[in-house]
């Protein structure tokens, strides 16, 4: 009997730096099909042609910036589950949590350890091969949130959410009443469960609060503070 044909993931590497670029695909290039780009023009032609499984994107790049190639891939129906790890010499906590507030999966800074990226790239593809299929609506009040179109509304009206505000309201909504704490909130949105990243949960929170309070006020209500604790949805 005939055996299926083993089919390599495909990977895109969008890096500026010739040495940097060429490392990262010589790490990869064993366990996965890889193509490399040192402009944004020629990332694009080759995203319009084929969507790959995972993209790796510089944030300093000539004519367009990572954030902004980031932004653009979030934005369209056809990319925005596409995982992405960003790239960067920047380590400064503003970088980072902008790039993971508009949808980055992964966030590393160079100089880097070759085997940690493989590790995440990994790790990535294994976390979006994993995935159960899409959620049903979940709703509370009048704030409806709809994973399969990535949409909250509140009375019908659309509200804006950054990636990561989009995560955490659904985190509490698919945990209604239950009370997570912000170390198990981090490690669920975030990935990470290192303690002094905590007050990111927080300002999250007050901004998700401000957003579904804007169209109907007492919305923000459904998320309760738990003091102490952490936050929950819901009674």
């Amino acid at each position: 009997m005939a055996t299926g044909t083993l089919i390599m993931q495909r990977i895109y590497i969008l890096e500026d730096d010739e040495d940097i670029r060429k490392l990262v695909v010589y790490a990869l290039q064993s366990q996965f099909v890889t193509s490399e780009f040192s402009q944004p023009s020629e990332f694009w032609k080759a995203v319009d042609k084929t969507l790959p499984d995972l993209a790796i994107l510089d944030i300093m790049l000539p004519g367009e910036d990572g954030l902004s190639i980031l932004r653009r891939l979030k934005s369209s129906g056809r990319s925005r589950s596409l995982p992405v790890i960003m790239l960067t010499a920047k380590s400064s906590e503003y970088d980072r949590v902008s790039g993971l507030d508009m949808g980055a999966d992964d966030y590393i800074s160079k100089p880097f350890s070759v085997l940690e990226l493989v590790s995440r790239v990994k790790a990535r593809l294994r976390q979006c091969t994993s995935m159960p299929g899409l959620s049903p609506k979940l709703a509370i009040g009048s704030v409806v949130l709809d994973p399969g179109r990535h949409l909250v509304t509140v009375d019908g009206e659309t509200i804006n959410l950054t990636f990561k505000e989009f995560e955490l309201l659904q985190l509490l909504m698919e945990n209604q009443g239950t009370v997570l704490s912000r170390y198990r909130i981090m490690s669920k949105v975030w990935d990470t469960d290192f303690a002094g990243e905590s007050r990111t949960v927080d300002m999250h929170v007050k901004t998700l609060r401000q957003k579904l309070d804007s169209v109907v006020s007492g919305t923000s209500s459904i998320i309760k503070t738990v003091r102490g604790v952490g936050y929950k949805a819901g009674d």
